[in-house]
């Protein structure tokens, strides 16, 4: 019980402090000393005293859509294995329902950006629907792919991989983490698909969806953003890490993988430059390269001589 109260706080928590690792690291490598890894946090309590600033062009949808992006990435989250390797819900395709939770919320701030009648948010609303939607089938071929080597069909299925591959599950391990790694920094709108920190709206994607949110609406909007990073984080974790351990080394090794992860998003923003619009899918179909690869490895593991 107590295992699951601190998952609940680590993931209440720890999104705020690996936004701010990630730009503490920015800073260390720009010889800046930056600010405390604690800002996120403040920024967002700062958010909540403030009143929004809402168009009257705007509807319903606009007003609802940082709920419902907070609520689905809260609600996805409960099928992810935090430290400990246990989600909080559990049951068979789990890992479907947890795509299309993260995709109604994200369809929602789609419509929030059209709902503001700016072309330029309507603009970032389209590509991010045609990255996600591109996204989307290397995901699930990954995650088929491991379910049917493990013939367990839920994200604790990573915990069988080395059982059922052998040599070929190390091999599998590292491709899957790649690949969740990708789509970490293209479903969280990281460098080298955006940049969270332009404000040149022709070049935004994500950034440029919320423009015209404020207050509390930005508040929830970057909260959830930050979530929806660590929720990546989290997989990775339990691909990398085994499941026998105390749970007290648990812990610390789940932290400590989400501290490296962190600092290696913030590493890759200040060595490399975001990626021209034609070359952002190059980047993309690396990631539907890398589950082809763990398809193929699963295919000649369970029909291969």
């Amino acid at each position: 019980m107590y295992l699951l109260i601190i998952n609940i706080l680590i993931l209440l928590i720890a999104p705020f402090l690996m936004m701010g690792v990630i730009k503490k690291t920015k800073a260390f490598w720009a010889g800046r000393k930056g600010v405390s890894i604690w800002q996120p946090l403040w920024d967002f309590l700062r958010l909540l005293k403030k009143d929004a600033v809402i168009s009257k062009t705007t509807s319903w949808v606009f007003k609802f859509a940082p709920v419902a992006g907070l609520g689905t990435v809260l609600f996805a989250s409960l099928f992810v294995p935090m430290a400990g390797g246990k989600a909080i819900i559990n049951f068979p395709f789990a890992f479907i329902v947890f795509a299309y939770i993260l995709g109604f919320g994200k369809f929602f701030s789609l419509l929030a950006a059209l709902d503001t009648g700016s072309s330029f948010e309507g603009m970032g609303a389209s590509r991010e629907a045609c990255f996600s939607t591109i996204v989307e089938p290397a995901f699930f071929i990954a995650m088929a792919s491991i379910a049917a080597l493990t013939q367990m069909y839920t994200f604790e299925s990573f915990k069988l991989i080395l059982q059922n591959a052998g040599v070929y599950g190390y091999l599998i391990i590292i491709l899957a983490s790649a690949a969740l790694f990708i789509m970490l920094l293209i479903e969280g709108c990281r460098v080298p698909v955006d940049d969270p920190a332009t404000h040149l709206e022709l070049t935004m994607i994500h950034e440029v969806m919320i423009l015209d949110n404020s207050g509390v609406d930005l508040g929830l909007i970057s909260w959830g953003a930050a979530i929806k990073i660590f929720l990546f984080e989290a997989l990775i974790a339990n691909l990398l890490l085994p499941f026998n351990l105390a749970p007290a080394v648990a812990i610390l090794a789940f932290l400590a993988v989400v501290f490296v992860l962190s600092v290696l998003i913030g590493t890759i923003e200040s060595s490399i430059a975001r990626f021209r619009m034609t070359h952002v899918f190059e980047f993309i179909f690396i990631m539907t390269l890398t589950a082809l690869l763990i398809l193929a490895l699963v295919t000649y593991r369970i029909y291969g001589s």
